[in-house]
């Protein structure tokens, strides 16, 4: 019994000592120390990878990963930042996906546009515009989506929010299967329905060519170039005044709204903002895969977003990019390419791609228990965390760092 309660008092000592140490490093070193070690290891990381000879599919799952984590960057604004839980975020991913299939591809066959494509593509019927441009009319689109659902949605609060946003989820895809059937004019229909709009074009930039699947490094410098410009976007809102309302309202609406910040003006902004970046991953995936099918858009997706945001730690930014690259690792490369076949090994008769959805809510419960402010965690929320912590040892008994100014009480 004894030797359980040294066992203890040498742990609770051996977390005193730790907080006191961090709080000593977070005095000594700039307050944004934390933030900005954790984003130079990311970024570090993922350019180091295009100077080593990588195959093709761990390469194919960087791609990807990153674009997760732009599309977890868009999410994160809305959940992390304002407080809006948004459960249809699949519904940006695919506006944007069929953005660049309206527009980078022979779909509205009988038109006739070409703008900074490839000579090949030049010749083609429809609209084949340069992915670039393709990439900002998908943000614009989703941007003003955002705010049209945005309107009659964002006046409600809590659960409430959750439900419409799911709602609009939910048709977005319902839309994308019976689009075939909405004609625009001359034979035209809005989506192709689970046939899918195929053969979309590949970006063809000046200096690089056309892109293809034989070499994926321009693949991987151009998706490296949005998160990189998203994550700029995402660091000047975060410390402007904006971003400073949004956590406002996410902490305290009635009294930010008190103090004259305007409630839905002000979280229209982070949808439409959170929107965009949506749209903009969307039309990579679609020019990336060369398909935009209608049974890409389901409510799974959502959620596989939002366990990014959640995992990688609500509000932080290098957070949310933590989050989309594990998520995108473990589902295009851990999962199919290196555990798929481990249940065999012990007689099981399934494939761990049959349960991916049950591993990431695995996942999600043990973030939950074992570290529930993330992976990286927001430093607000690290504090009010670790003051939750104290206070708890406090009651245990267990001894608790103390900081005093030098004065004596």
């Amino acid at each position: 019994m004894s030797e359980s309660r040294t066992a203890s008092s040498g742990w609770g000592e051996l977390r005193a000592q730790l907080r006191e140490w961090r709080a000593a490093v977070d005095r000594t070193l700039p307050p944004w120390w934390s933030r900005a070690l954790a984003g130079l290891v990311i970024l570090v990381g993922i350019v180091l990878l295009f100077f080593f000879s990588v195959d093709s599919g761990f390469m194919n799952a960087t791609i990807i990963a990153i674009a997760y984590a732009v599309m977890s960057l868009g999410l994160n604004i809305v959940v992390g930042f304002a407080g809006l839980l948004d459960l249809g975020y699949v519904a940006f991913y695919a506006l944007g996906a069929y953005s660049v299939g309206w527009f980078g591809s022979d779909f509205f066959f009988k038109a006739h546009i070409h703008l900074g494509v490839s000579p090949v593509a030049s010749t083609l019927p429809g609209i084949h515009l340069n992915f670039l441009l393709i990439l900002v009319a998908a943000a614009l689109i989703c941007a003003l989506a955002g705010m049209l659902i945005g309107l009659p949605t964002l006046r409600l609060r809590g659960d409430y929010i959750a439900i419409v946003t799911l709602a609009f989820g939910e048709i977005i895809g319902v839309v994308a299967v019976n689009g075939q059937s909405v004609h625009v004019g001359g034979g035209m229909t809005l989506t192709a329905g689970n046939l899918g709009i195929s053969a979309v074009d590949s970006p063809y930039l000046p200096g690089v060519g056309l892109f293809n699947e034989l070499n994926l490094r321009p693949w991987y410098w151009l998706i490296l170039g949005v998160l990189l410009i998203v994550l700029f976007v995402n660091l000047r809102l975060r410390d402007s005044r904006l971003g400073r309302a949004w956590i406002a309202l996410r902490e305290d609406e009635v009294a930010a709204v008190s103090m004259g910040i305007p409630s839905v003006r002000t979280k229209l902004m982070a949808y439409s903002m959170g929107a965009a970046f949506g749209g903009m991953s969307g039309a990579f995936f679609g020019t990336y895969f060369t398909v935009v099918n209608a049974d890409q858009f389901q409510f799974g997706f959502s959620i596989f977003i939002l366990a990014m945001v959640i995992i990688g730690g609500l509000g932080s930014i290098w957070g949310a990019v933590a989050g989309g690259l594990l998520l995108g690792y473990i589902n295009y490369y851990l999962i199919p390419d290196v555990l798929n076949s481990l249940p065999s090994k012990f007689g099981l008769n399934f494939q761990l791609t049959e349960i991916e959805f049950g591993i990431y809510g695995f996942l999600l419960v043990i973030m939950m228990i074992l570290r529930p402010q993330g992976l990286i965690p927001e430093r607000r929320r690290r504090l009010e965390l670790t003051a939750q912590v104290a206070s708890t040892d406090t009651e245990l008994g267990e001894p608790t760092a103390v900081h005093t100014t030098g004065v004596d009480a």
